[in-house]
């Protein structure tokens, strides 16, 4: 036995939870666990390998998503990105435009896209930082911006298909099996986790979410480092919607307007303090399969649609107001 194992066989049931609150990534991904094992209860199969490789691929969208909403809430000042449901839309239609449903301008449909996503992050960092606009008006008031731009673009009629490259890398099962956009997943999460934590700019995002002022104090770039996490909010969103272009192979008004507030749950659930600061992106990851996962019992037990958005804004309110219980306690 270890002496981790035997510190903990000597904790009381209060010591033992309070040493579980502390880690909020395993929390997570034990939610995780009981969901499918909750699920495989209700509807026998649902499980089993094929089923969970298919959550994690649906999950794969909200998690790449979520990785630009998990940089924004660490750089503090009440960062919050609402657009990114928007953007990813966006980047889907353009991406569906640009490569024709062919292969050959696929990289071009990609930087587009990517650009596209970028930008608009870019013009999200620039009002907060320099107007000073509250993150949440900014960013709410950006949907509005872009579903314009979307409508001015499309003539309300959207019109493309993904690349069969695109649809591949999504649908096709690879090496072990596994959809190729799993490995994708995994390379880009390990890319974040890197960036957060062994990266000048990871240590600039969590001092300047901790705390501005010492941070500016110490050097540290605020501005920059602020405006930078949004430009990579909306380059992630934009990522996530060519990505799910490849899995619904066509493109609507509204393709990934439902990942907006699940984003901010997602990083929620993982641990990430909406205060900014603390957290990471591999709780987001878990967060994105719990709210996944959550969603396909809630298929199983035919739930109509209201009612899984009933639920789903259910969680995200006991999330925050557990987080802000959580916040009071420390004060």
């Amino acid at each position: 036995m270890t002496d981790t194992s035997a510190d903990l066989d000597r904790l009381s049931p209060r010591q033992a939870l309070a040493w579980l609150g502390a880690r909020p990534v395993l929390i997570a991904a034990l939610v995780a666990v009981a969901l499918f094992v909750f699920g495989e209860i209700l509807s026998p199969g649902f499980a089993a390998y094929g089923q969970v490789l298919n959550v994690l691929r649906v999950a794969s969208f909200l998690g790449i998503i979520a990785i630009g909403q998990t940089i924004v809430v660490l750089s503090g000042g009440e960062g919050i990105d609402l657009s990114v449901g928007k953007v990813a839309t966006f980047a889907a239609i353009l991406a569906a435009r640009a490569s024709a449903g062919g292969d050959e301008a696929i990289l071009w449909s990609l930087v587009l896209a990517l650009g596209a996503g970028a930008l608009i992050g870019l013009v999200n960092g620039l009002g907060i930082t320099f107007l000073r606009i509250p993150p949440l008006v900014m960013t709410l008031g950006m949907v509005g911006i872009v579903q314009g731009i979307v409508l001015l673009y499309t003539g309300g009629q959207p019109a493309g298909r993904s690349a069969p490259l695109l649809r591949a890398l999504v649908n096709t099962r690879t090496l072990g099996n596994l959809p190729g956009i799993l490995y994708l997943w995994l390379l880009i999460a390990i890319l974040v986790v890197i960036l957060l934590r062994r990266t000048t700019y990871g240590r600039w995002l969590y001092a300047v979410g901790a705390n501005r002022t010492a941070a500016a104090l110490s050097g540290v770039p605020v501005t920059r480092t602020v405006v930078t996490a949004y430009v990579l909010s909306g380059t992630f969103a934009a990522l996530g919607g060519v990505l799910l272009l490849g899995y619904t192979e066509t493109v609507f008004l509204n393709l990934a307007d439902q990942y907006m507030l699940p984003s901010v749950a997602a990083v929620v659930i993982g641990g990430t303090t909406l205060a900014g600061g603390s957290g990471g992106y591999a709780g987001t990851a878990i967060g994105a399969v719990v709210l996944t996962v959550l969603d396909s019992i809630l298929v199983t037990l035919r739930m109509e649609e209201s009612g899984r958005l009933i639920v789903n804004g259910i969680v995200l309110l006991v999330l925050l107001s557990a987080y802000g219980r959580q916040r009071r306690l420390r004060q």
